[in-house]
């Protein structure tokens, strides 16, 4: 499979909340539970119990491995349902201070083995 990722997914296990930004129809659930567990400078992947549709934005606040947290706007661009019924989704953040991607960058760079 090509490799389609800009940047390097590290590790991350943290609960965080993501909240619908664009809503579609009014059955659209507006706020979501999910499970990070891997972050780059450009997205996320995550696990959740429902499926989210693809090009949704959420915003969202992820503590990284540092305790500090970031805030971010993101855009689903994949989600795939697991053998417990579960959803694995991949996102690309729409909307990240330049500062907080460059948290993410040297902590990549500090943690190669990662």
């Amino acid at each position: 499979m090509e490799e389609k990722r800009k940047s390097r997914r590290l590790d991350l296990d943290v609960a965080i909340e993501l909240e619908r930004l664009d809503q579609g129809d009014m059955t659209t659930l507006k706020l979501v539970h999910v499970n990070v567990t891997d972050l780059s400078s450009s997205g996320m992947g995550f696990d959740t119990g429902q499926k989210l549709e693809n090009g949704a934005l959420y915003d969202t606040r992820i503590k990284i491995w540092t305790k500090e947290t970031i805030q971010a706007v993101i855009r689903i661009v994949r989600c795939e349902k697991l053998a417990d019924d579960s959803y694995h989704c991949g996102a690309t953040f729409v909307g990240l201070m330049s500062s907080d991607a460059l948290k993410i960058n040297i902590y990549s760079m500090l943690n190669p083995e990662q």
